[in-house]
């Protein structure tokens, strides 16, 4: 933790390569045990506006660094982050209660974006057009000024770190308002960019509560450009907010993904990717695979591994490393709890509720079972929304075509999965589902440095992550010149 933090004892918001201490505060919660980590500051429109006016100046100058110093900026930010996996991994951990496993993983892939869109960049070129020998036309690619980002409380540093990593790349400067429940480890970014040697001002972390402080950011006129992470609610909120002022959003919000599973499927080798896509950061993952659809013929083969594989689980506090870590709250947890008390008892195949066995400073956490409910109705609340806790919802089918029909019945279209040794099937269940990620044997939530990601429907629109997220970042200017 940098000098200043340690000094205050409060997480505070980082404007202009300094903090600011605030006079008013809420409780950050370590959901491993319930109790207090410390104090966040609760800002509101006045640090919102020093934070984008910071930005706006860092990036008059920014804007006119070449690819070059921007990439080198980058990679040293890189560098930078590894060089603090150790505490930024623990950060990590104590605010979300993910195991430490999974938050070192999250600074390896939050490094990553850097090192990635700093080497990016030097090949990110406009083109020319072919109008006639007489003219001269071509498109260049120029950033939008200042962006603001309002992410989510489950991966923290790599939801900053795609966003801004990409943002800096393009010429463009940051201001982020981390989620209530998970800011420290933003803060503690923001720190090690500016150590590592970008402007005052590039990148701006104002802490507060969402209708406060994320309010202010969504609104504020001097922002060209919004990015959010979050529930389909909010992100309707942040849409309307952007269309007031004419400013385009990439908006990345809920998942209903499913794992389709076909007779000829080797079950055994996709069983720890159907674990893994449903406890991985306990189940608070917008593309975890929430929904398990399976051939009828072997629902019962299925189901029952799976619920062994779920009663080996670990469970613990995240920086004990356990397999399966708290929820982020204990309002989370009751949230998850009120699905599981809409299906009938004989459904559930294995969890359903908190884990009794726990005590000492563990019993105040907001811990709940890895839980399989099986014979869902596809039109019941489990089986349309995202319950973002360890929870699989089971549901069978009889051929492609109901597969099909299963997998698009929600809202949501982020990510599916199709197991099947048949080349034909997965061609045809890739053209069949909608979703803006689709994997073939393997299922991928979380990292995926380099590959687009964004969803279709209620998932939200624009594309996070690989190459394409640099045209999200950027606005193309057309030049004709006559010869």
């Amino acid at each position: 933790m940098g000098a200043d933090q340690q000094t205050l004892k409060q997480t505070t918001s980082y404007v202009h390569g300094r903090h600011l201490p605030s006079t008013q505060t809420y409780d950050n919660v370590d959901p491993s045990t319930g109790a207090v980590l410390g104090q966040v500051g609760r800002s509101g429109a006045d640090e919102v506006d020093q934070a984008v006016t910071s930005a706006r100046q860092a990036q008059r100058e920014w804007r006119r660094t070449t690819p070059a110093q921007r990439s080198a900026l980058l990679v040293a930010i890189a560098d930078a982050v590894l060089g603090h996996r150790d505490e930024l991994a623990r950060l990590e951990s104590e605010d979300t209660g993910k195991p430490l496993t999974q938050a070192y993983a999250d600074v390896d892939v939050a490094a990553r974006y850097f090192r990635f869109y700093g080497q990016a960049i030097e090949s990110y070129y406009g083109r020319t057009i072919p109008l006639g020998p007489d003219t001269h036309a071509y498109t260049k690619r120029e950033p939008y000024g200042v962006t603001g980002h309002i992410v989510a409380w489950n991966y923290p540093l790599q939801l900053i770190s795609r966003a801004v990593a990409t943002s800096l790349a393009t010429g463009n400067t940051a201001v982020a308002k981390p989620a209530d429940e998970t800011p420290r480890s933003t803060v503690r970014l923001a720190e090690i960019i500016t150590e590592a040697g970008a402007p005052a001002g590039a990148f701006n972390v104002v802490t507060g509560l969402g209708a406060e402080a994320g309010q202010a950011l969504a609104a504020h006129p001097g922002i060209d450009h919004l990015g959010f992470v979050g529930s389909t609610q909010t992100g309707s909120l942040i849409a309307h907010a952007a269309a007031d002022r004419v400013i385009p959003t990439v908006l990345e919000l809920g998942g209903k993904s499913a794992n389709v599973v076909f007779p000829d499927a080797d079950i055994d080798a996709a069983l720890p990717s159907l674990v893994r896509s449903v406890v991985q950061n306990a189940g608070q993952t917008c593309s975890a695979g929430s929904r398990l659809l399976v051939h009828a013929s072997i629902r019962e083969e299925v189901t029952h591994k799976i619920v062994g594989a779920f009663e080996q689980i670990t469970i613990g506090a995240g920086v004990d490393d356990p397999q399966l870590g708290p929820l982020v709250s204990a309002k989370q947890r009751e949230r998850v709890a009120g699905f599981l008390a809409e299906v009938d008892s004989s459904q559930v195949l294995t969890g359903g509720t908190a884990p009794d066995s726990l005590d000492g400073p563990l019993a105040g956490g907001s811990y709940f079972l890895p839980t399989v409910v099986d014979r869902v109705d596809p039109a019941s609340r489990i089986a349309q929304e995202e319950v973002f806790g360890p929870v699989v919802a089971v549901l069978s089918f009889e051929d492609e075509e109901e597969a099909a029909a299963l997998a698009n019945g929600t809202d949501y279209g982020l990510v599916s999965a199709v197991w099947t040794q048949n080349l034909g099937t997965a061609h045809r269940m890739v053209d069949a589902i909608e979703a803006g990620q689709i994997f073939v044997n393997t299922y991928g939530a979380g990292g995926g440095v380099e590959l687009p990601f964004g969803g279709f429907k209620k998932s939200g629109y624009g594309r996070e992550k690989g190459l394409e997220a640099l045209d999200e970042y950027t606005q193309t200017k057309t030049v004709v010149m006559k010869l």
